[in-house]
This record gives structure tokens, sequence and C-alpha cells, in this order.
């Protein structure tokens, strides 16, 4: 009888944590939703032709501008986790300077591994050594 009891009481919490991490989930990409503007890459301030990034949490994708091409793609949100994938873009030439720095923004979506999101501010963290990517600023709407 206690092995069922047992049982009972690991389900329950099993699933209980289960659900709360999916509450978790669906509340970070709600949170992340929105249209940002990027500020720096890998510590290197944009001033020009700013790359911009949207997160759409109803369908987790992500739709954008690197300064020279729309881009496209979806993202994988895990608590603090977070990945990009499926990313593709137009293929539009620019001026090499652009082209550079929209080759690093891409590359920065490529190797995030985590975010956080503090007084809309957003930074994106590498999955191998945890350093700072990219730092976007969250636009926000008139009504707010």
């Amino acid at each position: 009888m206690k092995a069922i009891i047992y049982l009972f009481l690991a389900t329950v919490l099993f699933t209980s944590c289960n659900e709360t991490k999916k509450v978790i989930d669906v509340a970070g990409s709600v949170q992340l939703s929105g249209n940002y503007n990027v500020v720096s890459i890998n510590d290197q301030v944009v001033e020009e032709k700013v790359p911009t990034i949207s997160f759409f949490a109803l369908d987790k994708s992500i739709r954008g501008n690197t300064g020279c091409n729309s881009f496209f793609g979806k993202y994988v949100l895990d608590l603090y986790a977070l990945s990009f994938t499926e990313i593709g873009s137009t293929e539009m030439a620019c001026d090499p300077k652009i082209m550079d720095l929209e080759n690093a923004f891409l590359n920065a979506l490529r190797n995030t591994g985590s975010y956080v999101l503090e007084n809309d501010a957003l930074t994106l963290y590498s999955k191998t050594d945890r350093s700072v990517l990219l730092v976007a600023s969250k636009q926000r709407n008139e009504q707010e």
C-alpha cells in the first residue's frame, strides 16, 4: 500500500513540475515577444543600419532585418535557455561593412545558448562560454 502511495505522490510531483515548467516557458515566450533594435554585437556598438528582431510567441518564430537583408527563423525557449533554428535570409549584396555586421548578427543568433531580459534590454549569451553575443533594446508601443 505504501508503494502505491509513494508512486502516486511521485507521479503528482513529476506532473506538477512538468506543468510548472510549461507555464514558465509560455510566460517567458510571451515576455520575450515584441520588437527589438540591436544595440551591440560582440561588444561593438551598432550605430547605422541597425539590425532588428521580432519574437512571435504564438508560433515561436522570429523575423527581422540584418541591416541589409530580411531574415526569419524559429526559437526554442527552455527556462533561460534560448536557441534559434531554421534561420534563413534574403541574399541581397550590400556594402562590405554592412555585410560584416549582418554576418556577426546571424552568427550571434546561431551561437546563442541563453538570455536575460531586464528593463527592456535583451542580452543573448554564448552557448559555449556564456560571453555576451548581442544586446538589443525592446521597442515600446506608444500605448504602453
